[in-house]
C-alpha cells in the first residue's frame, strides 16, 4: 500500500484578498503603479485586479471596524513571480522612482531565488521574485 498523497485538483494560490485601509490609494499603487488590470468592481468598497491568471481583491475596512492585525491574523508577506533576474532589477527601479518603500533591496537568496520586498500604502509587504522552479512554468 503506498502512502504517497495524491495532490488535490487544485492550480495553486492564484487568489489573495487584503483589507484595506484607504481603497483609493490600494488602488493607485495596485493599478497605477504596479499594472494590475482592474476586472470587476461592484461597489465603492470592493475591487478585483488581475495580473493574468491572478486575482488581489481589495476589500476597505469599514469604519469602527478593527484591523486584522489587532485580531492576530499575521500576514508575513505575499509576492508576484517575475520571468527573469532582469525583471527583478527592472521593478526594483521602477518602484523605487514611483517613491514605493522598499523594505529589503535585491539579493540572491540561497535557494538560488532572486528578489526584492516593497510595501503598499498599508504596510502588506509584497516580494517581487524570480524563483528558478516556478518562474518558467506557463
Amino acid at each position: 500500500m503506498s502512502h504517497e498523497k495524491q495532490p488535490l485538483p487544485l492550480k495553486g494560490l492564484r487568489h489573495l484578498a487584503l483589507k484595506v485601509t484607504d481603497i483609493g490609494k490600494s488602488r493607485r499603487f495596485y493599478e497605477g503603479i504596479l499594472g494590475m488590470r482592474i476586472v470587476w468592481e461592484p461597489d465603492p468598497e470592493n475591487l478585483y485586479l488581475s495580473f493574468g491568471s491572478d486575482n488581489l481583491a481589495l476589500h476597505q475596512i469599514p469604519p469602527g471596524e478593527t484591523p486584522a492585525e489587532e485580531k492576530g491574523q499575521r500576514l508575513d508577506h505575499f509576492g508576484f513571480i517575475a520571468e527573469n533576474e532582469s525583471v527583478v532589477d527592472a521593478m526594483a527601479i521602477k518602484m523605487e522612482r514611483a517613491g514605493v518603500p522598499i523594505v529589503k533591496p535585491v539579493k540572491r537568496h540561497r535557494d538560488g531565488s532572486y528578489s526584492f520586498y516593497m510595501a503598499d500604502p498599508d504596510g502588506n509587504v509584497i516580494q517581487v521574485l524570480y524563483e528558478p522552479h516556478i518562474s518558467p512554468l506557463p
